[in-house]
C-alpha cells in the first residue's frame, strides 16, 4: 500500500513539473520569431550572414523558408539528389545485362537456349546489342534531364567583390558568397546598395512597429510590414498561443545596438540584413481571464533582414539567431 501510494506521489509530480514547464516554455522565446531562424534573403538564403560588432559571431543558418535552394548551395538537412538517368541506366539495364548472363550460364540467352559456337557468336550479339541500347538510352536521359543552357559559358559575379556600405549603425563587412550554383543554372547577378540615415531609421521603425503588430495579433498591419511568407509564420505562432489561451505582450521596445552585415540587389529587389540588439518587456497574458501568467524583461540580439522594391518602402524577409 505504501509503495503505491509512494508511486502515485511520483507520478504526480512528473505532471506538475511537465505542466509547469509547459506553460513556462513559452517565456523564454515567445517574442515574434520564436527565437528561430526562418524567411528568405534571396541567393544568400542559406547562407550564414556575416559578423558584426553587435553579432560577433554571425548568424544561423535558415531554418526554415520558402525559398528553394539553388543547385550546389547547402541546405541543412538536405543532399543533392543522385542523377536520375544515370540511377536508371545503371540499375534497370545493369540488372537486365546481369539477367541475360546469368541465364546464358545456365543455359538460356537472353532469347533462348543457345549451343556450341553458334550459342556463343549468339550471346555476344546480344550483349553487344544490349551495351548499345544501353548507351543510346543513358544518352537520351542525360539529355532529357539536362538543365536548359547547361554547358553555356556565364559570367558569375562574386558576392565578396560589392563595397561595404556604411552608415550611423555601423560597417558593412563584405558578405560572404552565397554558394556555388551548379548545373549550368545561371546564378543571380547582384548589385552593391547603398545604406543611409533614412533607411536605418526604417529598419529601427520596423522593428518596433513589428513588435507592437505581432502584440495586438493584428495581421493586416504585420501584412504590410513583411512579407508574405513572414506573415505565414507569425500566423502561425499566433493561432498556436490561441491554442493555449494566450496572448504575447511585447512592449517597451528599444534598439541598444546595431550595424549592418550585408546589403545587396538582385534583380529589382534591394536587400539589408542589419544586426540588432534590443530591449523588450515580453509579458504572456491569458486570454479569458487577462491575468498575467508571466512577465520577462530582458534583451534580444537577432538578424532582421528587409527587403525592398522598386517604388515601396522596406518589409521584413527573414529573421535569424545569432550564433
Amino acid at each position: 500500500m505504501f509503495t503505491e501510494i509512494s508511486r502515485r506521489r511520483r507520478v504526480a509530480a512528473l505532471l506538475a513539473l511537465a505542466a509547469a514547464l509547459t506553460v513556462a516554455a513559452p517565456v523564454v522565446e515567445a517574442r515574434p520569431g520564436g527565437g528561430g531562424s526562418f524567411g528568405s534573403r534571396g541567393s544568400r538564403t542559406y547562407t550564414a550572414p556575416s559578423a558584426t560588432p553587435t553579432a560577433p559571431g554571425g548568424g544561423m543558418t535558415m531554418q526554415r523558408s520558402q525559398t528553394a535552394p539553388s543547385p550546389g548551395m547547402g541546405s541543412p538537412g538536405m543532399q543533392a539528389p543522385a542523377a536520375p538517368g544515370r540511377r536508371f541506366g545503371g540499375g534497370f539495364f545493369a540488372g537486365l545485362l546481369g539477367a541475360g548472363l546469368i541465364g546464358a550460364l545456365l543455359g538460356g540467352g537472353f532469347f533462348g537456349g543457345l549451343g556450341g559456337l553458334a550459342s556463343m557468336i549468339g550471346l555476344l550479339f546480344q550483349v553487344g546489342l544490349v551495351v548499345l541500347v544501353v548507351m543510346l538510352a543513358l544518352r537520351f536521359f542525360r539529355r532529357r534531364n539536362e538543365p536548359a543552357g547547361a554547358g553555356a559559358p556565364y559570367a558569375r559575379s562574386s558576392l565578396n567583390d560589392e563595397p561595404g556600405a556604411r552608415g550611423p549603425m555601423g560597417a558593412a563587412p563584405a558578405g560572404p558568397a552565397a554558394g556555388m550554383f551548379g548545373g549550368g543554372q545561371r546564378p543571380p547577378q547582384t548589385r552593391p546598395v547603398q545604406i543611409g540615415p533614412a533607411d536605418y531609421q526604417a529598419f529601427e521603425r520596423l522593428l518596433g512597429d513589428v513588435q507592437d503588430a505581432y502584440s495586438r495579433e493584428d495581421r493586416v498591419t504585420l501584412g504590410n510590414l513583411s512579407t508574405p511568407e513572414m506573415v505565414g509564420y507569425f500566423d502561425e505562432e499566433l493561432r498556436n498561443n490561441a491554442a493555449r489561451g494566450v496572448v504575447n505582450t511585447i512592449s517597451d521596445v528599444k534598439l541598444l545596438q546595431g550595424d549592418l552585415a550585408e546589403a545587396w540587389g538582385e534583380d529589382r529587389t534591394d536587400y539589408a540584413t542589419v544586426a540588432m540588439r534590443y530591449a523588450l518587456k515580453d509579458v504572456m497574458v491569458e486570454r479569458a481571464s487577462g491575468r498575467v501568467v508571466s512577465t520577462d524583461t530582458s534583451e534580444a540580439t537577432e538578424l532582421w533582414t528587409f527587403l525592398r522594391q522598386p517604388g515601396r518602402g522596406w518589409v521584413l524577409s527573414a529573421i535569424q539567431q545569432t550564433r
